[in-house]
């Protein structure tokens, strides 16, 4: 694990694999951290990618920017983080929110982006009654913490069958939530209830895309994922029998699979 500096919060990351291979950003969502994408650095770096998972400010062990974080924040301290490492370009993916920072990231800095790779997340803006709801949640987890949160959600962020199915997958993910600083969470909420259109910039990406969705998702359906690899010229779509809003850890050898396919068939020929 490595940390610097950037716009007045301590980022950690960690940077694997070959310094020559292609390199991969993979961003976590809410509420977890860069631990999320283990199955994927594992499979990644064995195949000679370079891959760097950033904890985003306010999780993990990266410092917490009270108040609200937008996802143009999050975007900017992966650009930074990328001059850090003397990165030009990289394929960047993300999970959820984590998909939602990987378009912000392609609007701000298009020409960094060699492929994207959007898994279980949505293009629209928030909606009236979901700003509303997700600053409530905030205020929740600022009073409450996190516990009460993760025990909600867990059949959500995973298939419930999932959670009895493979409870160390389910332990890591409500240890994650637990861990997650309520601040750090509220703040990403309350940036998040902000986000804009993305739909526009999507229709209009010219690298090569991956979309991925888990067969049971109920935060981001495959019907989300569909409206997606419509919208972006020659996507490719995927759907993860057998997993909810989180198929890398719920599938890991499927999703891992068809990233590494994706990346072979996709992006190295395009070297």
């Amino acid at each position: 694990m490595s940390c610097l500096t950037v716009n007045d919060a301590t980022l950690h990351y960690d940077d694997l694999g070959p310094a020559d291979g292609i390199p991969v950003v993979l961003v976590h969502g809410h509420p977890f951290n860069r631990t999320l994408w283990a199955p994927q650095a594992r499979a990644l770096t064995a195949a000679g990618h370079r891959v760097i998972t950033p904890d985003l400010r306010g999780y993990g062990d990266s410092g917490v920017t009270p108040g609200k974080v937008l996802l143009s924040g999050f975007a900017d301290d992966i650009a930074a983080l990328l001059d850090h490492l003397g990165v030009e370009r990289a394929v960047v993916g993300g999970v959820s929110m984590g998909g939602q920072i990987a378009m912000e990231f392609h609007r701000r800095h298009p020409r960094r982006v060699r492929a994207l790779l959007l898994s279980d997340t949505s293009p629209s803006p928030e909606t009236a009654e979901g700003r509303r709801f997700r600053n409530r949640l905030a205020d929740r987890l600022l009073a409450e913490g996190m516990d009460g949160y993760a025990d909600d959600v867990i059949d959500k962020m995973l298939a419930s069958y999932n959670v009895t199915a493979l409870p160390d997958v389910a332990a890591h993910v409500l240890g994650m939530m637990r861990a997650t600083d309520p601040r750090g969470a509220a703040a990403a909420l309350r940036g998040r209830a902000e986000r804009p259109d993305y739909r526009g910039t999507l229709a209009a990406v010219g690298v090569p895309t991956l979309v991925v969705v888990g067969a049971d998702d109920v935060y981001t359906p495959v019907a989300e994922a569909e409206a997606i690899s419509r919208l972006i010229p020659h996507a490719t779509l995927s759907v993860i029998d057998g997993a909810g809003h989180l198929p890398g850890v719920e599938q890991p050898e499927r999703f891992n699979t068809v990233l590494l396919d994706f990346l072979r068939t996709r992006v190295s020929a395009r070297a």
